[in-house]
């Protein structure tokens, strides 16, 4: 994740990286360690992600995460 500073006091520009193929793409919007490693201090939200689809009826899959590394999922 790109992270810039803007002419407004404590207004950040974040720009994901976004991975991509033939299919579609995966971008990884929101990560709090990133952001925390960064000094930025934000609400309690862990992570969120952004995935498009180029072809119509494409499947994603979930996995499934046990502890200590579980996430709730939320789709």
């Amino acid at each position: 994740m790109q992270i810039e500073t803007t002419p407004l006091p404590g207004v950040l520009l974040l720009t994901p990286a976004r991975h991509g193929d033939a299919r579609g793409f995966f971008s990884e919007s929101w990560n709090r360690r990133t952001l925390t490693d960064a000094g930025v201090v934000l609400p309690e939200f862990v992570q969120d992600n952004h995935s498009m689809s180029a072809q119509t009826g494409t499947l994603r899959g979930l996995h499934y995460q046990s502890p200590p590394f579980a996430q709730g999922k939320l789709v």
